[in-house]
């Protein structure tokens, strides 16, 4: 391909969907304790005050958790890359707790209004982290062991720096397999044998 030509990237990307997904699984734990808020211990035993959102709320944390974290393990395509610095960036994923201050105040999810109220609020949120693309940057794939490294690799002749996701620590010269999510933003797939030398990340 020559230089200058923008060829199709076939890697998840910031589409819309993908991206909501995404952001609705970094407040998974967000949505069970709010569901754990709604349930009433009246009759001796806890029961959800409102059963259909109750139920809504479990099935949303679980599966936007379940789709991402299968999504990002069953990447094993991607551009051979060879890594020349690292630095371990994970506490970024820590501006994802700001909303879960929420978990403090009391929320009556049969009002229409603090509903109508936390929707706006989320749906603000989700559009800054739509638009400045860091909806990957989530603490439910730190949870799972995943970290964030400020990378700078090269690709043949080309050098580029940019945030990596990766569950395994990236040694200087070493070579890796680095998928493509979004602008200076990577996700490493399962480490080539040449990665066994060279030395680990910050």
């Amino acid at each position: 391909m020559s230089a200058g030509t923008t060829s199709p990237d076939s890697s998840l990307r910031l589409r819309p969907w993908a991206a909501l997904v995404l952001f609705v699984s970094a407040y998974a734990p967000l949505l069970l304790i709010l569901a754990i808020k709604d349930l009433d211990a009246a009759r001796g035993y806890p029961v959800p005050t409102h059963p259909w959102l109750f139920g809504a709320l479990l099935v949303v944390a679980v599966l936007s958790c379940f789709i991402v974290l299968r999504a990002v393990r069953s990447i094993r395509a991607g551009l051979s890359v060879q890594v020349s610095k690292a630095a371990n960036k994970s506490g970024e994923m820590f501006g994802y707790t700001i909303p879960y201050v929420l978990s403090v105040v009391r929320i009556d999810l049969g009002d229409w209004q603090t509903l109508a109220s936390l929707l706006v609020f989320m749906a603000m949120m989700f559009l800054v982290a739509y638009r400045t693309q860091t909806v990957f940057v989530n603490p439910i794939l730190a949870m799972a062991g995943y970290m964030l490294i400020d990378a700078t690799f090269k690709r043949g002749e080309v050098e580029t720096q940019a945030m990596v996701i990766t569950r395994v620590p990236l040694k200087i010269g070493g070579t890796y397999t680095f998928e493509r999510l979004a602008h200076y933003l990577y996700v490493a797939g399962e480490p080539e044998l040449s990665d066994e030398v060279g030395s680990d990340h910050e």
